[in-house]
C-alpha cells in the first residue's frame, strides 16, 4: 500500500482473511473497472519448496493466466536461492529473474546461476531500497561490475535521468574559472543525491570501488549536514565565503546545528576545491591552444 500510495498507482484493497484466489479473481475485475492495462501480483514470498504453497501459485496462474511470471532472488542468498528456484520453475515456470540486494558487498554469484539452472533472463536488479534503484540488468555491465571495472553506462544514465545538462554545463564553466559559490555548491549536491547514494555512485567509476575502501564516503547524514550548514548562510556569506568572520560562523553553527569547527571544515574544503579547479582551468585554456593536445575537459562544457 506504501509502494503504492508513493507511485500513484491504483491498489486493491485486500484483506488477510481473504485467499489468494480470491484476491486475484476481484483484483482482475477491479482491473477492469479501473481500464487499467497491467496488474502486478505480488505473491508470498519464500525461501523453501512448500507443497501448498506451490499449488496456491499455480491455481493462482491459472485463474491469471500472466504475461510474464518473475521469480524474485535475494543476490545475497546462497545455494537455497537455486533450489528453490529449479523447483519454481518445474512447477510453475518463468519467464525472467529479478536480482536485488545487489547494492551490497555480494557478488550474487549463486543468484546469477539461477539463469544456468532455468534458462530464463534476469531482466531486473534492485540496488537499493527506493524505487529509483530498480534497473533493468545488463549482464555485461554486472561482469564489469564484479570484476571492480565500474560501470560508466548506467552512471551517465542516471547522470541525464536525474541532472539538468544545462545546469550542469554552467556550473562546470563556473568550476573551471573558480567563480563558483557555495550557492552553485549547495545545487551540486542536490543533483548528485538525486541519482543516490554516493558511495554507490562512486562503484560505478574505474577504479574506485577500491579506493573508498581507503578514503570514507560521505554519507546521507553528512551531505545533510553540509546542507544544512550552507542554508544557514545568507546569500552574500554564499557569495563570498571570505566575508564569514568568527561571530557568523558561530550564527550558521547555531542554525544549522552544527560545531563551529564543522563550519571551518567546509570552508575549508571548499576553498581547497575552488583552488585546485582554477589550476585545472588554467590547464584547460593552454591545452585549447594546442591542436596537437587532446583537451581532457572538452566534455565539461567548455566549448572545446
Amino acid at each position: 500500500a506504501t509502494l503504492a500510495a508513493s507511485l500513484e498507482l491504483p491498489l486493491f484493497p485486500a484483506t488477510p482473511a481473504m485467499k489468494p484466489s480470491a484476491i486475484v479473481t476481484e483484483a482482475l475485475a477491479a482491473m477492469g473497472r479501473e481500464g487499467a492495462n497491467v496488474l502486478l501480483i505480488d505473491t508470498a514470498g519464500r525461501l523453501h519448496i512448500d507443497d501448498t504453497l506451490m499449488e496456491e501459485l499455480s491455481e493462482i496462474r491459472r485463474l491469471a493466466n500472466p504475461t510474464e511470471i518473475l521469480f524474485v532472488a535475494d543476490a545475497m542468498t546462497g545455494q537455497d536461492a537455486v533450489t528453490v528456484a529449479r523447483a519454481f520453475h518445474e512447477r510453475i515456470g518463468m519467464t525472467g529473474v529479478v536480482l536485488t540486494k545487489l547494492d551490497g558487498d555480494t557478488r550474487g554469484g549463486a543468484a546469477l546461476s539461477v539463469k544456468k539452472v532455468t534458462g530464463a533472463p534476469i531482466k531486473f536488479m534492485g540496488v537499493g531500497e527506493k524505487v529509483e534503484a530498480f534497473e533493468t540488468f545488463h549482464p555485461e555491465r554486472m561482469a564489469s561490475r564484479i570484476l571492480g571495472m565500474g560501470d560508466v553506462l548506467t552512471l551517465i544514465e542516471q547522470a541525464q535521468q536525474n541532472i539538468d545538462q544545462k545546469q550542469a554545463e554552467t556550473q562546470a564553466r563556473k568550476m573551471l574559472d573558480a567563480s563558483f559559490d557555495l550557492t552553485d555548491f549547495l545545487e551540486q549536491i542536490r543533483m548528485v543525491r538525486k541519482m543516490g547514494p554516493l558511495d554507490q555512485l562512486m562503484k560505478l567509476i574505474p577504479g574506485m570501488g577500491a579506493a573508498i575502501k581507503d578514503a570514507p564516503i560521505p554519507g546521507p547524514a553528512e551531505i545533510g549536514q553540509i546542507e544544512a550548514i550552507i542554508c544557514s548562510m545568507t546569500l552574500k556569506e554564499r557569495a563570498q565565503p571570505g566575508l564569514i568572520n568568527t561571530s557568523r560562523k558561530r550564527r550558521i553553527a547555531a542554525g544549522s546545528g552544527t560545531s563551529i569547527n564543522d563550519v571551518n571544515k567546509l570552508l575549508r574544503q571548499f576553498q581547497k576545491s575552488r583552488k585546485m579547479m582554477k589550476s585545472f582551468g588554467k590547464m584547460s585554456k593552454k591545452l585549447k591552444g594546442r591542436p596537437d593536445m587532446p583537451n581532457p575537459f572538452a566534455g565539461l562544457g567548455m566549448g572545446g
